[in-house]
């Protein structure tokens, strides 16, 4: 398998903090969908729903996610694929190819939380996050309906580990312990 760990999960999970400490500790490049789509489209998420629409945004996550999972680039020590920590947006493991290109290249950990602490996590930026925003109802609500629609996708996930009560380091300890333990590889020197 190669030697990428993937992190998904619901939006306020804590997959980008979790992402950019894993990446550190690893030694490892970090590599985040939404921020390479962003850059590509020269504009932020919401403004991307609000002026092209959802169906436009999830064809860039596409191409973003296909790019990153075809990147054949090997290590100059051990001529593996490179190995990187690959942090996706929250709707990501929802289209199947997604999925598919991303499960061949790594371990999957999903970041899940409890819909009232994601509701907290999310108050004072909910006005940037159009997902929420869809029909007008009251937060609590719209977060319910949305995990209860993405659960199928976030249970392919080779594992899960729940972000409620936990500080982000302790998060970061915990998808490390899963990766090593799901079989990662880490680039050696050669001796």
């Amino acid at each position: 398998m190669a030697p990428r760990l993937i992190l998904t999960g619901f939006m306020a999970t804590g997959k980008s903090a979790v992402a950019a400490i894993v990446a550190r500790r690893l030694g490892w490049p970090l590599i985040d969908t939404d921020q390479r789509l962003v850059a590509r489209a020269g504009k932020p998420v919401a403004a991307i729903f609000s002026e092209d629409g959802e169906p436009h945004f999830r064809r860039l996550e596409r191409e973003v996610i296909s790019e990153i999972a075809c990147d054949r680039c090997r290590c100059a020590l051990c001529k593996r694929q490179r190995p990187a920590v690959v942090s996706t947006g929250g709707g990501a493991l929802v289209d199947e190819a997604n999925y598919r290109a991303l499960s061949a290249t790594g371990v999957i950990i999903c970041l899940s939380a409890r819909p009232e602490v994601i509701a907290r996590r999310v108050e004072k930026s909910r006005t940037e996050r159009p997902k929420l925003l869809e029909g007008a109802k009251p937060l609590s609500e719209r977060i319910e309906e949305l995990l209860a629609e993405r659960r199928g996708a976030y249970a392919r996930a080779d594992v899960t580990v729940d972000t409620s009560d936990i500080t982000v380091e302790e998060v970061a300890e915990r998808v490390l312990a899963a990766f090593v333990r799901l079989g990662a590889r880490r680039c050696a020197r050669s001796a």
